[in-house]
């Protein structure tokens, strides 16, 4: 065990050249990820299964200990993300499937490396997880809600199925990994080691499956969906960070909001894409995946080297 939570270690830690990696080879070799297409629900679910099987009554503290905080960065998951999505998409005049793509990402809760990262970048992970935990749990209202809303402009939308998939790959997967974890809590604290490479290789699978169906799409639309993709994520940090300081939380959880606003449920978002609208709807997700994974460890490095200077000037400013 011990040795198989060494590699789930070090899948973990080098996530971001795995995630590109294979993004690289579906795209060169197609035919050799496309069988994963069908099953992306099911590695989501897993995914979901293996966070559900992380968490404990002590995640949820942070959401009573500072429910101010956690509040404030829900709501800035929920409303940041979808209204630069819907902005983009139309100062972009991006087409009908592409623009869905970008919005159904946006409205997607924040993804489990967010918390990675957070505690990388030496923020407060707790309020990270915490966070990531509240808003998966109500994405199947608000995922379907805010897609409904911002969305429908170019294509229909199917809310309410939608609701039922996320319950489905997202939210009974959770529940059921908390109640194993209650039943077999040994047992699952023994095998929790492993569970990041668990993630890891469920998230590169989706990436590279949607990827692999997309390469046409790719090669015409690409770059426009890149340059959407990236100003989306930086975008995202930028706001959460300055909507964390606006509401004067401390440099701690400046570092974790941002994150957690600009970091989404990628793969989430690719599963409903191809499940409700098409392949090339699902491509903004498989990017933001990649992309995102280069961008968190970039900021999150930054941050984590240069706390010991910037920390203390932010405490003086405080008490100024």
């Amino acid at each position: 065990m011990k040795t198989l939570g060494k590699i789930s270690n070090f899948a973990g830690n080098t996530f971001a050249i795995w995630v590109i990696l294979f993004a690289i080879l579906a795209f060169f070799l197609p035919g050799g990820f496309t069988w994963i297409a069908p099953h992306i629900a099911l590695l989501l679910g897993v995914i979901m299964f293996g966070m559900g099987l992380t968490l404990s009554l002590s995640d949820f503290k942070a959401v009573f200990q500072a429910p101010k905080s956690v509040l404030i960065t829900v709501l800035a998951q929920f409303i940041v993300m979808p209204l630069l999505a819907f902005g983009l998409a139309t100062v972009f005049q991006l087409p009908a499937e592409i623009a869905v793509g970008v919005i159904l990402v946006g409205c997607c809760p924040g993804g489990t490396a967010s918390n990675v990262m957070t505690f990388l970048a030496k923020g407060n992970t707790a309020l990270s997880v915490s966070v990531t935990t509240v808003s998966t749990l109500l994405a199947p209202i608000l995922t379907p809600a805010l897609t409904l809303l911002l969305a429908s402009k170019w294509l229909p939308v199917s809310a309410g199925s939608m609701f039922l998939s996320i319950v489905q790959i997202v939210l009974l997967p959770i529940v059921l990994g908390i109640v194993v974890r209650l039943l077999f809590r040994k047992q699952v604290e023994k095998s929790v080691a492993a569970l990041p490479l668990v993630s890891v290789v469920g998230i590169v699978a989706v990436a590279a499956a949607v990827v692999a169906v997309n390469t046409e799409n790719i090669v015409k639309e690409g770059l426009i969906i890149f340059a959407v993709v990236v100003l989306h994520n930086v975008l995202g940090l930028a706001l959460g960070f300055l909507v964390a300081k606006a509401f004067k939380l401390d440099f701690h959880d400046q570092k974790a909001v941002s994150i957690e606003v600009g970091m989404q449920n990628s793969g989430l978002g690719a599963t409903l894409a191809l499940a409700y609208f098409s392949p090339i709807a699902a491509v903004p997700s498989a990017i933001f995946s990649v992309w995102h994974n280069i961008s968190g460890p970039i900021l999150a490095t930054w941050w984590g080297k240069n706390s010991e200077h910037t920390e203390p000037i932010d405490k003086d400013e405080k008490t100024a």
